[in-house]
């Protein structure tokens, strides 16, 4: 972990349990938020209840506040110690607490909890999940973690970003779509005039993005 000021905590779990569930979706909230952030979005994006919906709280407490997934030395590259602690942590969590059965599971998240969502759905070594619903993220450049692509042709995302975004330019989504659409991955843009938020307006294409993969 870098400094002597970052401290991890255990993971927190929040789950939306469903009878007869068909899969599972993972929401990973953003810096300085928790495991209630995204929760409320599992009623949007999959109304007919068919997955079970999981949050995770991050593990460490930065300034301003909140939880984080990593420290931010610069926007687009995680600060390696932390993040491969909370990555470590996350596969810990899903893989081998909760079991989770990736071929059925969406991942997703927002900002920091997109980046997360990439690195499990996109990592060397990783099973590949169903889809990854990316909401103003970018796949991180970090030593010792390597995007595996080749595995990956036909893997469904979802990009949604604000093309007036101050936190994280718009600039990494368009880099994002061209390495996931080289790499053969079914990638579903949406760019709209917004900051650095999810865009209520996308949330019918997401949940319509939702509802073809359990189907």
């Amino acid at each position: 972990m870098s400094g002597p000021a970052v401290q991890a905590h255990p993971l927190v779990v929040l789950e939306r349990e469903v009878p007869a569930a068909q899969g599972t979706m993972v929401l990973l909230h953003g810096r300085g938020a928790d495991e209630h952030d995204l929760h409320g979005l599992f009623d949007v994006l999959d109304p007919e209840q068919r997955l079970r919906g999981i949050t995770v709280g991050a593990p460490l407490r930065l300034p301003p506040g909140g939880k984080h997934w990593y420290v931010v030395p610069r926007v687009g590259f995680p600060d390696g110690p932390t993040f491969h602690h909370s990555y470590g942590e996350l596969q810990r969590l899903l893989d081998h607490e909760l079991g989770l059965e990736w071929s059925t599971t969406i991942v997703g998240g927002f900002s920091q909890g997109t980046v997360m969502s990439y690195a499990l759905g996109l990592g060397e070594g990783r099973p590949a999940p169903a889809g990854i619903l990316a909401f103003s993220g970018f796949i991180p450049t970090v030593e010792g973690w390597t995007p595996d692509l080749a595995s990956r042709a036909g893997l469904p995302v979802f990009l949604a970003h604000g093309s007036m975004d101050p936190v994280i330019s718009v600039e990494f989504a368009h880099q994002a779509r061209e390495l996931l659409e080289a790499g053969g991955a079914a990638v579903e843009v949406h760019e709209t005039p917004m900051p650095h938020t999810i865009d209520p307006r996308v949330l019918p294409d997401a949940q319509a993005f939702v509802r073809r993969l359990v189907r």
